[in-house]
Parts: structure tokens; C-alpha cells; sequence
């Protein structure tokens, strides 16, 4: 009863007025059958009696037609409402628990993403349930009312078809548990065949689609997951099939032989022709309400197990545990630097450490650079920093403080990043750089140009046929502007790169600047002047540089280098550059390569 009360809670805080006249309408759509049966028998009995009065119960006849007519619509129009309400509530009540998960933990757990995924699903689970809760109390009324009459004409065949009825509930309560049980093991091939598909459609992986002609691969694959999800939904649907024709066939029979006991008895002057319709009224009201109350048991079931999933995630504990003293510190100005004390990581308790026993000093007002090769550990650095992890042992410390003793918001608040895989946000020019620091968005564009000019993109951003107004995608256009080609614009890789520093360079009062390979995508020119420009933007600001470019890192004050998960090395460019380790064999590697591009030029 927990889930049921709980989506009943749900219902009446999003819409009570109309749970309320739903209610009221379900009781009378409940009992209007049996009101139908009587008055067909009145109305039937007195044709052949002239002395007895006819208007009265035909009129009544009459309205109880209309409102059998018209309750069905009504009830139907209520439901859409409340369902629509109460689903952008649970929407509303799943995403903000979802937005506070604030790490990446459970995000990258594929099981989560399927409880997620049937989470979805169920945010209309609360309307579904109560307005089964609902659907199974008319059919109740119906059933009682015609239970009463089956009892006053025959009460052993009113104890057949309550009997009849057993099997029914069963078999829908069982087809029900089926039904979910079959549609979360396939959660998984369902996301999978949804991933198939996005790539024969998306914008970022068109290209090497039909470069590598991988077109029939995942057309493949995506048809394969499709098949194993038919496959399951067909057996699914047999079983439901055949249970749902032997209960058919049990009802035909019990309504068989009820309809030859009346015909029966009418002959033999025991059941006047308006009993023996009230009589086949009933039987099949009882039936038809039973099969209503059935299916729509089983259809609350389903759910309610759907539900379960929602409530789930809604009631999932943060995944960033609290600070252990209870007591959040604010996050001062960076002031000394950020340690790592001995610091060791891995996404799951079956993977290898990334980082074992790391041991780094981010002074402050200093430029700090991080170098290794792929897979030494320096993504997963940085997001310990920006506390989307926790270090499985060790600590990190701003001024000597535990970043677990901070509120995480207030800590990346302190914080800008530049992602290795940064967003491309279909949104305006200016939203897209506006998004580092929203407060950017009032103070009529200033600092939104300002940031641009630092990361070299104002000067392609104003040439856009709207300038910053105009959207960076040709996907979410408005009717009016959807044959207008400037409306939308797409950039090339490099313009995005550069989108991409201006949105962590607008937001001027972080402590820590991270960038993560923040010129990939750049040309050499491009390259020169923005590192340039960011030279002077981190000139006494703390800031974390990676970068594969060892020209790009050089100028930093401290160089760290990185192998398997732990530091092999660090100092300045000249000092590491003498001692011929691993930092001197990278930059010999590169440089290298270089002369020998000269040399064949």
C-alpha cells in the first residue's frame, strides 16, 4: 500500500479539484449500469401492463442513457488533465533529485541507466496508479450492484461468478509482473538500439559513418537489438494471449449457462421478460466489470512496479557523502594552493588504480602544468578536483581545507574549466558562453564579448548573420525562421575549441583555471595567439594546464609529469629538460618531429 499512498499523496498536492470531481464521476459511472438494468426491466414489465405508469421510468431510462453516454468522456477528459499535471510534477520531482546527484559515479553505471531509463517512464506512474485505484472502484460498484441482483434473481449464480472471477485476478495480477519483468530485462537492449540509432542520425558521427561506410554495421547491430526486443515482447504477448482466451472461454461458459437457466425459468412463469433482461444485464455487467477491474488491476501493477523505479531514483541517496564533522565550511579565496596528499583512485573496487599514491602541490597565483601519456591519470585529476570523485584514499585540500568538508556547488562556483570533450550547446552564441557563469546573461553582453575577444572568437561570432544572438545549431528553429538558412549556423571544430575557453574565461571570479587541452583543435596560428592571450589572463591566477603540446606548457611555473598513475617527475621546463627523464625524452620526441617537418619542407 506504501507506492500507492505515496502516488495518491502526489495526485491530490498536483490536482485535488479535479481528483475530487473524478471521484464523484466514477461513482456515478459505476453505478449508472446497474440504475440502466432496472429501469429497462421497469420499462420492459410495465409495456404489457396499460394501467401501470410508463413516462416516468422512460424518462428515467432515457437520462440514464445520456449519462452513460456521457461520463465515459467526461471521466477520460479528467484523466488527460490530472495525468498531464501530475506528470510534470514527477518530472519535476525526478530531475531535481537527478541534479542532486552531483558526481559522475552513478551517471557512468549502466545499471543506474536503466533504472533511470524506467524511471522516465514512470513519472506518470502516479496518475496511471490512482486512476486504476479509481477505474478497479467503479468497476466494484458495478460489480456490487449487479452482484445484489444476480443474488435477488439467482444467488447461486451470483457464488459462480464471483467464483469465476478468482482465476481472472491471478492470471492479470501474474500477466502484469510478466509485463514488467520482460520490459526491464530488455532496458538494456533498448538502450542500446537507442544508441545505434543516434549515430546513424547524429551530426557528430555522420561523417565517419559515411566515410568508413559503417552505415550497415549499426544498422546491423541496432536491427539486432530491435529483434531481441520483439522477440521478448512477442512472448510476452502469447503468454498474455493464451491466458487471456481460457478466461474468455471460462466467462462465455458461466454466461452460457446462466442465460439457459434464465430462458428456463422464464418459460416456466418464474421470471417475468424483465427479470430475465436485468438478469443477462447482469451477468454480463459482472463480467464486463470484472474484466475492467482485471485488466485494470493489472495495468496499476504494472505501474506501480514502473513507479517503483521512480521512486527509486527520487529517493536515492546523494552520491557525494557530507562533510563526517556536519558542518559545511565556506570555500575561502584560494590563498596557498591545493594539495593532493597521497591520493589514490579507481572507478570501481574490479578496475586497477588510475592514480596510485599521487602526491601534487597547485600553488596559488601560479601555473602549474600537467604532462603524461594517455591514460596516466590526468582526466581523472581533474575530476577530483572539481570533486566529481572522491579519492578512494588520500586527500585533496584548498588552504589546508578537505574539499569534502565544502558544499560542492560553492566549490566549483570557485572554479573554470575547460573540458578535453567540451559541450557544443545548441543554443545562441551568447548562451554558449554565458552558460560558464550565468549571471554573464544581465549585464547586457559585456562580459559574454569580453571572454570572446580573450579566446579569439569575437571576430568570427559578430560576422554570424545575427552576431551572438544567432543559435549554433540548425535543429531548434522556430516555424517562421526554418526556411531562413542564417538562422542557424554550425561551426567548425576549432571555432568551437574557442567557444568552448571563452565560456570558462567569462566567469572572471574563479580561484582555479583548469584547462584540459585547451588548444586540440587549433591551427598553429591560432594555437600561438591564443596561448598568448592566455599567458596574460593566468598572469597571477592559480591555474591547472594539460596539454600532449609541450611548446604549450613550457612557460609554466611547475610541470608535473604523470606515469601510470603516479608522478615520475617534476620542476620547471629548464630543470627537467637537464635531467633527461621522461619529460625530455617527450619534448625530444616532439621537437623531433618537428625539425624533421622543416627539414622535408
Amino acid at each position: 500500500m506504501r507506492p500507492l499512498l505515496r502516488a495518491q499523496r502526489y495526485v491530490w498536492q498536483a490536482s485535488p479539484v479535479r481528483l475530487l470531481a473524478r471521484i464523484l464521476l466514477v461513482v456515478a459511472a459505476g453505478l449508472v449500469p446497474v440504475a440502466l438494468a432496472w429501469l429497462t426491466r421497469t420499462v420492459l414489465d410495465r409495456i404489457g401492463d396499460p394501467s401501470a405508469p410508463l413516462l416516468a421510468p422512460a424518462l428515467a431510462l432515457a437520462c440514464a442513457g445520456v449519462a452513460a453516454a456521457m461520463l465515459p468522456q467526461l471521466n477520460g477528459y479528467l484523466g488527460s488533465q490530472i495525468t498531464r499535471t501530475v506528470t510534470l510534477a514527477a518530472k519535476d520531482r525526478l530531475f531535481g533529485a537527478i541534479g542532486r546527484l552531483r558526481g559522475l559515479a552513478r551517471f557512468e553505471d549502466a545499471a543506474f541507466h536503466d533504472r533511470l531509463r524506467m524511471a522516465t517512464h514512470g513519472t506518470s506512474g502516479p496518475a496511471d496508479l490512482v486512476s486504476s485505484v479509481l477505474g478497479a472502484g467503479q468497476g466494484a460498484l458495478t460489480i456490487v450492484g449487479f452482484l445484489g441482483t444476480l443474488a435477488v434473481l439467482n444467488p447461486w449464480m451470483a457464488l459462480v461468478v464471483v467464483a469465476g472471477a478468482v482465476p481472472t485476478l491471478r492470471a492479470e495480477l501474474t500477466l502484469s509482473r510478466d509485463r514488467a519483468r520482460v520490459d526491464f530485462a530488455l532496458s538494456a537492449a533498448g538502450r542500446r538500439e537507442i544508441f545505434y540509432a543516434d549515430l546513424l542520425t547524429s551530426v557528430r558521427a555522420i561523417k565517419e559513418v559515411r566515410l568508413f561506410g559503417l552505415g550497415g554495421l549499426f544498422r546491423g547491430r541496432m536491427l539486432t537489438e530491435l529483434r531481441a526486443i520483439d522477440a521478448g515482447q512477442r512472448g510476452a504477448d502469447r503468454r498474455e494471449l493464451l491466458a487471456q482466451a481460457l478466461l474468455g472461454v471460462t466467462g462465455a461458459v458461466i454466461a452460457g449457462g446462466g442465460l439457459v437457466w434464465a430462458v428456463v425459468a422464464a418459460r416456466q412463469g418464474r421470471l417475468s421478460v424483465g427479470d430475465v433482461a436485468v438478469f443477462v444485464a447482469a451477468v454480463a455487467g459482472v463480467q464486463g466489470a470484472l474484466a475492467t477491474v482485471f485488466s485494470t488491476a493489472g495495468r496499476g501493477h504494472h505501474a506501480m512496479l514502473m513507479f517503483g523505479h521512480y521512486c527509486a531514483v527520487v529517493d536515492s541517496e546523494p552520491d557525494l557523502p557530507p562533510p563526517a564533522s556536519g558542518q559545511v565550511t565556506p570555500v575561502p579565496e584560494l590563498r596557498h594552493g591545493i594539495e593532493l596528499t597521497d591520493v589514490w583512485f579507481r572507478y570501481r573496487d574490479d578496475l586497477p588504480w588510475v592514480l596510485a599514491g599521487v602526491d601534487v602541490v597547485i600553488p596559488a597565483g601560479r601555473a602549474t602544468a600537467l604532462v603524461g601519456l594517455n591514460g596516466a591519470g590526468k582526466s581523472t585529476l581533474v575530476k577530483l578536483l572539481c570533486r566529481f570523485y572522491d579519492p578512494t584514499r588520500g586527500s585533496i585540500t584548498w588552504d589546508g581545507v578537505d574539499l569534502r568538508d565544502f558544499e560542492v556547488d560553492e566549490l566549483r562556483r570557485r572554479m573554470s574549466v575547460v573540458f578535453q570533450d567540451f559541450m557544443e550547446y545548441e543554443l545562441s552564441a551568447a548562451e554558449n558562453i554565458a552558460v560558464g557563469d550565468l549571471t554573464a546573461l544581465d549585464d547586457g553582453g559585456e562580459r559574454v564579448t569580453e571572454a570572446a575577444r580573450r579566446a579569439g572568437c569575437d571576430p568570427f561570432l559578430r560576422e554570424l548573420p545575427h552576431g551572438y544572438d544567432t543559435l549554433l545549431t540548425r535543429i531548434f528553429l522556430d516555424a517562421a525562421d526554418r526556411d531562413d538558412p542564417r538562422t542557424g549556423v554550425v561551426l567548425s571544430g576549432g571555432q568551437w575549441q574557442r567557444v568552448a575557453l571563452a565560456r570558462a574565461l567569462v566567469r572572471t571570479h574563479g580561484d582555479l583555471l583548469i584547462l584540459d587541452e585547451p588548444s586540440a583543435g587549433l591551427d598553429a596560428e591560432a594555437e600561438h595567439q591564443v596561448h598568448e592571450r592566455l599567458r596574460d589572463h593566468r598572469r597571477g591566477r592559480t591555474s591547472l594546464l594539460i596539454s600532449h603540446r609541450m611548446s604549450t606548457i613550457r612557460q609554466a611555473d611547475t610541470i608535473v609529469v604523470l606515469g601510470a598513475g603516479a608522478v615520475v617527475e617534476r620542476g620547471g621546463h629548464d630543470e627537467l629538460i637537464t635531467a633527461g627523464g621522461e619529460y625530455a625524452r617527450l619534448f625530444a620526441l616532439q621537437a623531433a618531429g618537428y625539425r624533421k617537418a622543416v627539414e622535408v619542407s
